[in-house]
């Protein structure tokens, strides 16, 4: 930038423009020496004639700007102002939280299946017998009772027990709904910035602090 209205205020170099300003102009490498042509890109940007220290247009252009500071190409440094000499370099760091969301529902439901079953029941049954005795004196008397020689017929009724299936209902749990809480972790990532302090001088431009 043109140096006319200029002044050095102990580290600083007070410039009358504004700092919105400075950032927008043409942008020259700082490493190399200015062309002609450069140089009266940036005379004619900030207003004036090269080799003129009188603004070449409009006067009012850079009024109440002489309290803004610019150092190292445009760089605001009002916040290290501290005086010692040193400047502050910051970072972000990623933080972490939690946040409750529905995550789903949960509900209960009753139907209905059929399966097979097999239950053994004791059954029972009448089987008929032949029992034959001996004619003895106790049973002498029916043995003779009747013609001496006929025909007849004797029968006796058998009965079985068959199993019936049948089913009834019992109860035989509750169930219920419930809820427990279970930690996990998990990772996450996100871009972070920091600030990075170089070093320019005579002696190692570049050394840098990070």
């Amino acid at each position: 930038m043109p140096l006319d209205g200029a002044r050095l205020s102990g580290d600083r170099l007070e410039v009358p423009y504004a700092k919105s300003q400075v950032r927008k102009a043409p942008h020259v490498d700082v490493d190399d020496d200015l062309s002609p042509g450069q140089e009266e890109e940036l005379y004619r940007y900030y207003g004036r004639a090269a080799g003129n220290d009188r603004p070449a247009g409009d006067t009012d252009r850079n009024t109440d700007t002489t309290s803004d500071t610019v150092t190292d190409a445009g760089r605001d440094d009002t916040r290290d102002r501290s005086g010692d000499n040193a400047m502050t370099r910051s970072e972000e760091r990623l933080v972490a939280d939690t946040r409750t969301e529905r995550a789903g529902t949960a509900r209960l439901r009753k139907y209905v299946v059929t399966e097979e079953q097999q239950v053994t029941v004791p059954v029972t049954r009448e089987e008929v017998t032949l029992d034959r005795e001996p004619i003895t004196d106790a049973n002498a008397g029916n043995a003779l009772d009747g013609p001496a020689i006929t025909e007849s017929e004797h029968e006796v009724t058998l009965h079985a027990e068959r199993p019936v299936v049948d089913t009834e209902a019992v109860p035989v749990e509750r169930v219920r709904l419930g809820k427990q809480t279970v930690t996990d972790e998990e990772t996450v990532s996100g871009e972070v910035r920091k600030e990075q302090i170089d070093l320019d001088g005579p002696e190692d431009r570049n050394r840098s602090n990070r």
